[in-house]
């Protein structure tokens, strides 16, 4: 037989880190259902057109042809979509009619990206997204709701603190405009590289790309150091001595974002001027968030406000959402046992086997407790009990049921106590019902 060679950006757990996934996508779910979100499902694939859309992703896009299709482009090509946005703009124009605005949609599923694989970054891997998406207009309120959603989800799991980092599209566009830089989009796409490149870069492609002045690029980079847990970054930015309209709006917005997050959750968004997101559609708050001890994995949870993305030439549906990278903190938290499962099965009691000629008593037994949902399995061999307890030893489970002369008995093979019970009644504690997941040592 031919070697497998493995392949990168793939990720693959095995069953104990599998289970730790579950686990995060249940917590995500569950999360984000008590706030009222609505979950949807949309098809794997999208014309390339429409993914081409969205901006500099020609690179990203994953072809789906059939093996003897030609290979030249064509309209209707399909691709793998690469983030969850661009099929929720295309599912909300054609289900409009259907839906009840403003529309509360999450989603959680698996996305494609043709990029290098590295920590961190995968090919095939899964987002889980939370918008809001109004009819021609949306209120500001949403823009503080949304990052507390995904701090309250967060906050559920074993892993590092995750504290939102917000700012604002108008705070950037008008204090860019007012200190002469016209080509905002550039500017800010740029602006997006300072964690990856550092000042001295950043300033360099300023004066390259945007024609910036030595005082621009200077306060430029001043406006990105600025960072807050509460409101003074506004005096902060208002010591410049610059005004406009658009300004002032996004300062305001901003204030009442960090406030109002923070007067619910504390601690949970701080106001951080760098944060620029580089894609062109987003048109007030933005947002990022990294792993508090993890900054290099970079960010695990952005998106902003947007006012035009999704749009059918008569009417338009804003929006505000983020977007949980699951497979990013899955990557780190699993290869670094950050977080650990309690066993590597679903599996709560083992029913051992006397012998062969009592297997159908343990089949029967194990459907008893599978009725009352208790997950059990019956031994595959009928060996030696302290081979079938060293069995269940090596996958964790915690108990092992016997049956004796002296009647049904349960052994809790970790203090080594043994003790009669029904089938029909016995129940393992909620703790050991199911595996779970907690911060690892």
């Amino acid at each position: 037989m031919a070697k497998i060679v493995p392949l990168s950006g793939f990720p693959e757990w095995l069953p104990a880190g599998r289970l730790v996934e579950q686990k995060v996508l249940d917590t995500l779910r569950e999360t984000f259902e008590l706030h009222a979100f609505s979950s949807i499902e949309t098809r794997a694939v999208e014309p390339v057109e429409r993914l081409l859309a969205k901006g500099e992703t020609s690179k990203e896009i994953y072809l789906l042809r059939r093996l003897q299709a030609s290979t030249g482009q064509d309209k209707d090509d399909l691709g793998l979509h690469f983030d969850l946005t661009v099929p929720l703009a295309r599912y909300v124009l054609e289900n409009s009619g259907h839906l009840d605005f403003p529309f509360r949609r999450y989603q959680i599923q698996k996305v494609w990206r043709g990029e290098r694989p590295q920590d961190g970054r995968f090919r095939e891997f899964i987002q889980a997204d939370v918008d809001v998406v109004g009819q021609d207009s949306l209120a500001f309120h949403h823009e503080i709701e949304l990052p507390l959603v995904m701090v309250d989800a967060l906050s559920r799991l074993p892993i590092p603190r995750v504290t939102i980092h917000a700012s604002n599209r108008k705070v950037a566009q008008g204090f860019y405009e007012a200190i002469g830089l016209t080509d905002v989009e550039q500017t800010l796409r740029i602006v997006d590289k300072l964690d990856k490149v550092g000042p001295d870069v950043v300033s360099e492609l300023l004066a390259r790309d945007v024609h910036a002045t030595p005082d621009q690029a200077r306060l430029t980079l001043e406006l990105a150091q600025i960072q807050t847990a509460d409101a003074s970054f506004a005096d902060r930015i208002q010591a410049f001595g610059l005004h406009s309209d658009l300004l002032d709006e996004g300062l305001n917005e901003l204030v009442d974002l960090v406030e109002g997050a923070n007067a619910l959750i504390p601690g949970s968004v701080v106001a951080d001027l760098k944060i620029a997101r580089g894609l062109d559609y987003y048109t007030g708050s933005v947002y990022e968030s990294v792993l508090e001890g993890h900054a290099d994995l970079g960010s695990v949870c952005s998106g902003g406000r947007y006012d035009s993305l999704v749009s059918d030439g008569k009417r338009t549906f804003p929006g505000v959402g983020l977007s949980i990278g699951v497979s990013r903190i899955l990557g780190r938290i699993i290869g670094q046992k950050v977080v650990t499962a309690s066993r590597k099965v679903p599996t709560a009691v083992l029913v051992a086997v006397n012998d062969e000629s009592e297997r159908a008593h343990a089949e029967k037994t194990a459907f008893a407790l599978r009725k009352r949902a208790i997950p059990t399995e019956v031994s595959p061999t009928s060996a030696k009990f302290g081979k079938q307890i060293k069995y269940a030893d090596r996958r964790g489970i915690p108990f092992v049921w016997f049956s004796t002369d002296d009647g049904e008995q349960v052994k809790d093979i970790r203090t080594g106590e043994q003790f009669a019970v029904d089938p029909d009644t016995w129940m393992p504690s909620l703790a050991d019902l199911h595996p779970q997941i907690t911060a690892g040592e």
